[in-house]
């Protein structure tokens, strides 16, 4: 199995984990538990007026302001639904994935302008070889044709692209665009997007188990702390809302780890169909729910003491 091409972003991050799991493993106590965790994730660049977030262990969000009205930092979306988009209209499934693509630049830019900070789309999954060779094929040569004419416009828009996922099984030249546009856009600090490709949430769970086995670090010193620092999405906080389009109820093996806490929005609009006002009909829904992260209706609204 292949490995991702590494993220310079993520570096910092898992530097820390592993010289967190070394100086445990060395100076704690035989089959006791280690004191082992890492510093607080503070988020960057969030755009002005939303308050500083704390991530707690487990990457549960508490803040007080947040306690109150539900704020959005990290949407992720399941995109689903273009082939029997395109099919409803007579027209080949790639047309449909086509009018994905255009659906997908306009979410970008409706997250941005509404404050979000991060977004994730599931693009491409592992299970999506699956699919008929030449839709497989047309797939990648319509991300490419993305990126050649969308790169001025994710620079304007100050978006830093990021990916998820093990790239290596990818067509090579798709490969290098990819690392060409993440490395230009890497200094934006509009909105971070992460595109999933080649992406399952098993595939990424047994990829970061690999690499801390690969640390040598005592089981014990492995904690819900130290663990997303290994995982794609080390580089970001958990989602805090995931919408899937298509009528569909299931998160397909996406980001199992990260979801725990994440409210989840289902919808049966098709994704080209996915617009401005299906993502604000998505934020309403999601402002209203309230998210206690194990606590008492009491405690979220301030009457008890956690």
């Amino acid at each position: 199995m292949g490995v991702p091409a590494e993220d310079p972003r993520a570096r910092p991050r898992m530097e820390k984990a592993l010289e967190g799991i070394r100086q445990s493993a060395v100076t704690a106590p035989a089959l006791r538990p280690l004191p082992f965790s890492l510093p607080a994730r503070r988020l960057p660049a969030l755009p002005a007026g939303l308050p500083s977030l704390w991530l707690t262990p487990g990457n549960q969000r508490v803040n007080n302001a947040s306690r109150m009205e539900n704020r959005i930092v990290h949407l992720a979306i399941i995109m689903d639904g273009n082939g029997r988009w395109a099919q409803g209209r007579g027209l080949s499934r790639l047309k449909g994935h086509e009018a994905g693509t255009r659906a997908a630049r306009n979410i970008v830019e409706a997250a941005k302008n509404r404050g979000i900070s991060y977004l994730t789309l599931y693009a491409f999954s592992s299970e999506n070889w699956k699919r008929p060779t030449e839709e497989v094929q047309g797939l990648f040569a319509i991300l490419e044709g993305f990126i050649d004419r969308e790169v001025g416009k994710l620079m304007e828009n100050g978006v830093c692209l990021h990916t998820i996922g093990d790239l290596s099984k990818l067509p090579v030249m798709l490969q290098r665009k990819i690392n060409e546009t993440k490395e230009k856009t890497r200094g934006n600090g509009g909105i971070h997007l992460a595109v999933a490709l080649n992406y399952g949430g098993r595939d990424e769970l047994v990829r970061t188990v690999r690499k801390i086995v690969a640390t040598k670090a005592a089981p014990e010193s492995i904690t819900e702390e130290s663990l997303p620092g290994f995982l794609d999405t080390s580089f970001m906080p958990d989602p805090d809302l995931l919408v899937r389009t298509g009528g569909e109820w299931r998160i397909s093996n996406f980001l199992l780890w990260q979801l725990a806490y994440t409210e989840i929005f289902f919808t049966d609009t098709l994704w080209p169909d996915f617009d401005e006002k299906a993502l604000d009909g998505a934020i309403a829904w999601f402002r209203s729910r309230q998210r206690r992260f194990g606590m008492t209706p009491e405690q979220i609204q301030g009457k008890d003491n956690p």
